[in-house]
């Protein structure tokens, strides 16, 4: 319930309630299957790769990030048409982030500093005009099988079918060129990452963006302004100025909010393992959750303003509804902030959070991703 002083960021019009309706007609009567069918066919992949870290890493980015590939492939909702390449692409793509993510964690099997090199096939993913890389050339004993390769042929394949991927294509670069700050997030020694994360912000945005530079970074980190360009390139006739419209309304703001829904979502996790978490930047928790909403309803503010933004909202709704319905965030002590964060998302978030929940447990992705 909301508090009376709380805009509704996201209200529920009736032109919003045919978004949602369109949205989740397409979703429940062939995403839902059509993504399952997708991982599934990659899990075979991934149950094959030879090297039991790399094979370890893929598996589990498979199972415990699921709630990413989901949330990558609702991004098919934005077309007005149905995509199924689009929707492939999209996991493909996830599917490849997140397994680089995973094996060069800390604790994945090649770390932040072996696993760097990878990080090439993100670009060669969405630029099917570059040579691909050979992406474990520098560690022999390091068999992936293909897999890597599989992943980047497939979105490849996948962008070359897009019809307005040229007027995306300089956008996507930029992102992947941003996708360095993944590793620097990865650096396990606190001060040494917070220096080079500082010197990464400074060094790329400088005074550009009016943001403290964490902030840049979390934002940088936050993946989902790559999946609103794809599914702009999915549009037949869709124009460079409509692809910097959507990447204004997604960056930072909607990228700022993923990365620090998160960390909300993990705090507790990340203080017992020692995790970076972006909201510890904050003076204190109460401090980062005020962020949160004021970054959640900027957000709103933002793509509700571009053409299709009813179809946008829906997503960024999903996107909160989905971290707050995890199990780490329903704690007796925790559902008052919970409620707050779920108010600074409007009347659509409160209506997706229970629908999200029973998704969760119905899947059994309660403590998923």
């Amino acid at each position: 319930m909301r508090a009376a002083h709380t805009p509704n960021a996201l209200p529920l019009s009736r032109s919003q309630w045919r978004a949602l309706v369109a949205a989740a007609g397409r979703e429940l009567g062939w995403g839902l299957r059509a993504v399952s069918r997708e991982v599934r066919r990659w899990q075979a992949r991934a149950a094959a790769i030879p090297d039991p870290g790399l094979r370890r890493d893929a598996l589990r980015a498979q199972g415990s990030k699921r709630g990413h590939i989901d949330g990558a492939a609702m991004f098919w909702t934005l077309p007005r048409r149905r995509n199924p390449v689009l929707l492939s692409t999209l996991v493909q793509y996830e599917l490849l982030q997140d397994f680089l993510d995973s094996a060069s964690e800390d604790s994945g099997s090649l770390g932040p500093e072996r696993g760097a090199a990878l990080y090439a096939a993100l670009g060669d993913a969405l630029d099917p005009a570059r040579s691909p890389s050979a992406y474990l050339a520098h560690l022999p004993r390091c068999d992936d099988g293909g897999y890597i390769g599989a992943l980047v042929d497939a979105c490849r394949t996948g962008c070359r079918a897009l019809p307005s991927h040229a007027a995306v294509r300089p956008l996507l670069l930029r992102e992947v060129d941003r996708a360095e700050v993944l590793l620097l997030n990865h650096e396990p020694r606190a001060a040494a990452r917070r220096a080079a994360l500082r010197r990464w912000a400074e060094g790329h945005f400088g005074a550009a963006i009016e943001l403290p530079w964490h902030e840049l970074t979390a934002a940088a980190s936050g993946w989902i302004t790559t999946h609103a360009l794809l599914a702009v390139a999915a549009r037949p006739g869709a124009t460079v100025s409509e692809a910097e419209a959507v990447h204004a309304a997604y960056f930072p703001w909607l990228a700022l909010t993923l990365t620090l829904i998160d960390g909300y979502a993990d705090l507790l996790e990340d203080a017992a393992t020692g995790g970076h978490n972006y909201l510890s930047y904050y003076v204190d928790e109460a401090g980062a959750v005020d962020r949160l909403c004021e970054c959640i309803q900027r957000a709103a503010h933002a793509v509700r303003a571009l053409p299709d933004g009813r179809r946008h909202a829906v997503l960024l709704a999903c996107m909160v509804a989905l971290y707050l319905s995890k199990d780490s965030v329903r704690a007796p002590e925790r559902r008052t902030t919970t409620a707050e964060i779920a108010a600074a998302g409007g009347s659509l978030t409160e209506l997706l959070l229970p629908v999200l929940r029973t998704w969760r447990v119905c899947n059994g992705q309660q403590r998923a991703t």
